[in-house]
């Protein structure tokens, strides 16, 4: 990912491939709906384990065998 970020750009003016990025910033009118979902009970996240930061490593080895019902996450 860092890679395509930072030689996209050289890579699309001198090649035939053109690489660019999805990555935008999130309108505070979109943030307030996703909010107004969560506090609504509409939307619920579902979160499948929760790894403290010295268990990192086997948060990602769980993850990569794609057994995950729902989010990994990190408590920090």
């Amino acid at each position: 990912m860092f890679q395509a970020m930072t030689l996209g750009p050289w890579i699309s003016m001198t090649g035939k491939k053109k690489i660019g990025s999805f990555l935008q910033r999130p309108k505070q009118k979109d943030l307030i709906y996703m909010k107004e979902l969560l506090e609504s009970g509409k939307v619920k996240p579902v979160i499948d384990r929760i790894y403290t930061l010295s268990e990192v490593p086997e948060a990602f080895r769980y993850f990569s065998e794609g057994h995950a019902l729902g989010k990994v996450v990190i408590t920090v």
